[in-house]
């Protein structure tokens, strides 16, 4: 049982809380709580295993965690490795999943969310969730967004990280160019946007830009959209929380897709 909050293997797992850099580094991040823990043995991502004292004692099997080894963690030891205010006793160092901008764009979904200097992590968590639920092809982030492996977004994915394809794009720009090169057409979400959101036709496919929650989509990715769009509100609201506006207009994207002209309702 590891009882010194000193121990080699405690401080490394603390940098990989705290910092993005050491993340990315590594490429390796940490999952708290045994539903992402065990989600991560599932796809094959899981390298080490911590569990605590109490959660030894009372609930962990030898093979709950894919054959993957653990080490006891002394309770109090443990909290200083844990993100959480009441840790759940799990915790995972995790190889971090990838894939390229050409995975995502060959999707036949062709539905794709890009994230234009996104920062809350709650809110990127969230969006995964979303993401994932709509159907979408994948989230396209701008090298400025949040970092995807940070812990509250980790653990606001609820295991999304692991399912939703995503791409850090070292230009955004270039990128809606492609999208638009593959006859993807790449709306984007302003408050004087000249169209309704649920104007454009979707079913073919369709990029959709979520902006920065202070300052909205940048000057130079707007130049680049083939139509801006906007979500009308009643009331003195100026704007929606960038998750809810990503989640209205992915799901519209989802709904026209489900939708059939009205010459294949019979079909």
């Amino acid at each position: 049982m590891i009882t010194s909050q000193t121990n080699a293997q405690i401080k490394a797992v603390i940098r990989l809380q705290k910092s993005a850099k050491e993340r990315r580094k590594q490429k390796l991040f940490v999952a708290e709580g045994i539903k992402l823990v065990t989600e991560a043995a599932s796809y094959g991502k899981l390298q080490k295993v911590y569990v605590s004292e109490t959660m030894w004692e009372e609930e962990v099997k030898d093979d709950v965690f894919g054959g993957c080894g653990y080490d006891v963690v002394a309770d109090k030891v443990f909290a200083s490795m844990s993100e959480t205010v009441t840790p759940q006793g799990v915790l995972g160092l995790v190889r971090m999943p990838g894939y390229e901008l050409e995975t995502i764009l060959a999707d036949q979904n062709r539905s794709i969310l890009l994230l234009d200097d996104l920062r809350d992590p709650g809110n990127l968590g969230t969006i995964m969730r979303t993401a994932e639920g709509a159907g979408m092809s994948g989230v396209i982030l701008s090298r400025e967004s949040v970092d995807l492996f940070n812990p509250k977004v980790v653990r606001s994915t609820m295991g999304a990280i692991f399912r939703v394809p995503f791409y850090y794009a070292e230009d955004l720009a270039e990128v809606i160019d492609a999208l638009k090169q593959n006859q993807i057409p790449v709306y984007g979400t302003m408050m004087q946007g000249s169209i309704v959101y649920d104007m454009p036709d979707y079913k073919m496919g369709a990029g959709i830009v979520i902006g920065n929650e202070a300052n909205g989509i940048s000057e130079k990715v707007a130049s680049h959209l083939t139509q801006t769009i906007r979500i009308p509100m009643e009331g003195s609201l100026e704007s929606l929380n960038a998750a809810v506006s990503a989640a209205i207009l992915m799901y519209e994207v989802a709904r026209q897709k489900r939708t059939k002209p009205l010459g294949d309702l019979c079909s």
